[in-house]
């Protein structure tokens, strides 16, 4: 980090009129400071500074924002004006040059999270998509047709954290010799902190992993710039990147997004999505004074929550594809312009076998869009989100609703709307246990809605259409026969269906 840029920092973090939180930052700096001085190697001593003076930044106005409460006030909040959010229809056309644009892009995916709330050990981005695809896999053939295709190179980034790193370099190997560069940086390591006493968890740089959190995707600004990878992209002639996360399979790269990003100058754009039912609680755009914004529904207060979900009050939601310009984001860090809204995560860790209530601190890469010149909003359609967060998902994505072209999910056109509702229940949280369940996928191009709880098996070419609910009771067993067609039914108890 700069002299600069450490003097900014000082200057924001002392400056707490309030004695008692005065005297709570004192202490986690001098805790900090002993954390850091348990690094012997100068070199990793030096970047554990950095990511801790990061993290006392964060802290300090943590404490600050809660001393003086929240400063968002909801009469001041309007839906977004209609130039800061753009419709994708008025921006596409059929014919875009692509090379200039391309070869100015680089396209990151945020490979931070594991796969342990689907039951799977790793990073999440290995977990196994379609046709013994992964998600990384297909973000690679993604990539690696657009370089083919248009005869450029586009580098592909992967950020990690200290999760999911060790084994994501280890299998990145097997793209060796493929037409696409692979750049990874990992994330910030911060420490827990103790709920009771405020302060780190860790009490070394070597404490146990269960002691550190990666501090969300906020953080992609900070750790970009501190690894060095943002300098190098830059002088490499890159003006854009694409941000979105590993999980969402309709996050590829659009042609006419880009060149809409080169038009107008914009530094930063969001993709947005029409809100549903089922996207309630997803961030939303709004307009705030005249500025754009990103409102989360942890900001908002409780008397206005079913307002916040209202689909005609705020009827976008984020789809967390973000498009960004490189030197935009270098002036932010450089700065210390970024003041992202802190999100308050509880929970509770075992620590040294004991049972602990901590606290981590994260912020999101939406937040930071009141901090870019010309930022706003494309309204892009529904296929651009297609996030694979459960077994539930992963039904639609591994079924004969999509079609895998090159990498992408291309939904079958005889398709007569958007994707249908499925909701799996407990039997098949996991993914072993979804595969043992479901192990041939059912045809579902005229499924409206599917509801599956209990103990229930499904056959090979079983086809779903318009509502079919299956409920197996406590003890039963439900099993759906090879070929069965099962059409607007409902289906309780323990029961076999006869074969068609």
């Amino acid at each position: 980090m700069s002299d600069s840029r450490k003097h900014l920092k000082s200057q924001s973090t002392f400056a707490f009129e309030n004695k008692q939180i005065s005297v709570a930052a004192s202490q986690m700096r001098n805790a900090l400071n002993k954390l850091t001085d348990t690094v012997e190697d100068p070199i990793i001593k030096a970047n554990f500074q950095t990511e801790m003076d990061n993290f006392f930044a964060l802290y300090s106005r943590f404490l600050a924002d809660k001393a003086k409460g929240s400063t968002l006030e909801w009469d001041r909040i309007r839906p977004p004006k209609p130039d800061q959010v753009v419709e994708y229809s008025s921006i596409a056309e059929p014919d875009v040059a692509p090379t200039e644009f391309l070869n100015k892009l680089a396209v990151l995916k945020l490979n931070g999270g594991l796969g342990t709330s689907m039951g799977c050990v790793g990073p999440k981005s290995v977990i196994e998509v379609r046709e013994g695809q992964s998600f990384l896999d297909l973000s690679v053939r993604q990539i690696e047709q657009l370089n083919r295709t248009y005869d450029v190179n586009v580098p592909f980034l992967l950020m990690n954290s200290f999760n999911t790193d060790e084994d994501t370099q280890a299998i990145i190997k097997k793209y060796e010799g493929h037409n696409v560069q692979i750049i990874t940086f990992n994330q910030s390591r911060f420490p827990r902190i103790e709920k009771d006493s405020q302060l780190p968890v860790p009490k070394s740089y070597d404490s146990s992993i269960e002691s550190w959190y990666p501090p969300g995707h906020g953080d992609l600004f900070e750790a970009l710039a501190n690894s060095g990878v943002l300098a190098k992209l830059i002088e490499e002639g890159k003006e854009f990147i694409f941000v979105s996360n590993i999980d969402n399979l309709g996050a590829v790269v659009d042609l006419n997004i880009l060149r809409h990003m080169e038009k107008t100058g914009a530094e930063y754009i969001m993709e947005l999505t029409d809100k549903t039912r089922a996207d309630v609680k997803g961030g939303t755009i709004i307009d705030y004074d005249g500025s754009v914004r990103l409102l989360e529904i942890a900001q908002v207060p409780k008397e206005h929550t079913e307002e916040f979900k209202s689909i005609k009050k705020f009827k976008y939601f984020n789809t967390n594809n973000i498009w960004l310009k490189l030197k935009a984001i270098r002036r932010v860090v450089e700065n210390n312009e970024l003041q992202l809204e802190i999100i308050p995560n509880q929970k509770s860790i075992k620590v040294g076998g004991k049972e602990t209530s901590v606290l981590q601190l994260e912020t999101a890469v939406g937040a930071a869009i009141r901090h870019f010149k010309g930022a706003h909003g494309v309204n892009v359609p529904r296929r651009r989100f297609l996030p694979v967060k459960t077994c539930s998902d992963l039904l639609l994505v591994k079924s004969d609703l999509y079609a895998l072209k090159s990498g992408r999910l291309e939904m079958d056109p005889a398709r007569y709307g958007p994707a249908p509702l499925v909701k799996l229940g407990g039997h098949f949280k996991k993914v072993k246990d979804f595969q043992e369940r479901i192990p041939h996928m059912p045809r579902i191009v005229e499924l409206d809605h599917l509801t599956i709880t209990g103990n229930v098996m499904l056959g090979k070419g079983v086809q779903l259409k318009g509502t079919v609910i299956i409920v197996c009771s406590d003890g039963q067993k439900i099993d759906i026969p090879n070929g069965s067609i099962l059409e607007n039914v409902v289906i309780t108890g323990n029961l076999s269906i006869l074969e068609h």
